[in-house]
């Protein structure tokens, strides 16, 4: 009798496991923007989608300054089909600010905020036939602290990038892949960007709502898939360098 119940709690949990797959392999963007996993792409969301998620973020995958495992949430807005705009926010945990005996223990007790922007300058296909989209971004551009410079060298703007972003959806029979190629610079002393980023997408015909993503962000390679479900909840899974799992949720609203 114990041994039929233990197999009955077996095949529960095999079969919830089965079910919450898909939840598990949806999408959301470690920025709070559009785009890969980690690296940039062209692509846009509809007009009038608001965004609103957040994510556990593997220390592999952040600045020096985390150098543990954290998360972060964000409130995203595109505002036309060409401009989209994101707030994000990255926990800090206390001993790193020197406050751990006053709060007794490594809790998080401050955020790193910053504003992200991205704006479109050519649509898929819009000059000529094979026209990749181009999109022109930055993450964290401004901080008043360190040097207060655009693309600091210290202090704060962890999260500095400038980037310019191509993509182009590629049809193979009834299937397609988007090709993903970027660039991205900034001049951080400890996260410095200037180089190439690329990656490759593929939405299966039979179950659109998946997406399997392979890259390089300009640091790292890095596999993962997204999930829309019911149209609204998007989640994202990532492995960054193959074995770092950082993955989050977002709601989506279309006002429009």
């Amino acid at each position: 009798m114990e041994q039929m119940k233990q197999r009955m709690v077996r095949i529960l949990l095999l079969a919830g496991w089965f079910i919450c797959c898909p939840l598990l392999l949806s999408a959301q963007l470690t920025y709070g923007t559009t785009g890969l996993l980690h690296a940039p792409s062209a692509e846009m969301q509809a007009d009038k989608t608001v965004m609103i998620g957040g994510n556990f973020l593997h220390k592999e995958l952040t600045p020096p300054e985390w150098f543990y495992n954290t998360y972060n949430y964000y409130l995203n807005v595109t505002i036309f089909p060409w401009l989209e705009v994101a707030y994000t926010a990255t926990l800090f945990r206390s001993d790193v600010l020197g406050v751990e005996d006053k709060v007794g223990g490594k809790k998080f007790t401050n955020q790193d905020r910053y504003f992200s922007a991205r704006l479109r300058v050519v649509k898929e296909g819009q000059l000529w036939k094979h026209m990749p989209a181009i999109v022109i971004g930055t993450s964290d551009p401004y901080t008043e602290s360190g040097d207060g410079t655009i693309a600091n060298t210290d202090g704060n703007g962890y999260f500095c990038r400038f980037y310019v972003a191509a993509t182009k959806h590629i049809s193979i029979g009834s299937e397609e892949i988007g090709v993903h190629l970027s660039y991205l610079y900034n001049k951080r002393t400890k996260y410095h960007l200037n180089g190439p980023a690329a990656g490759i997408t593929y939405n299966p015909s039979f179950h659109p709502q998946l997406r399997l993503v392979a890259e390089y962000d300009q640091k790292d390679v890095a596999v993962g898939a997204t999930y829309l479900l019911f149209n609204h909840l998007h989640a994202q899974v990532e492995m960054q360098k193959m074995k770092y799992f950082t993955g989050g949720l977002a709601y989506k609203i279309y006002l429009k």
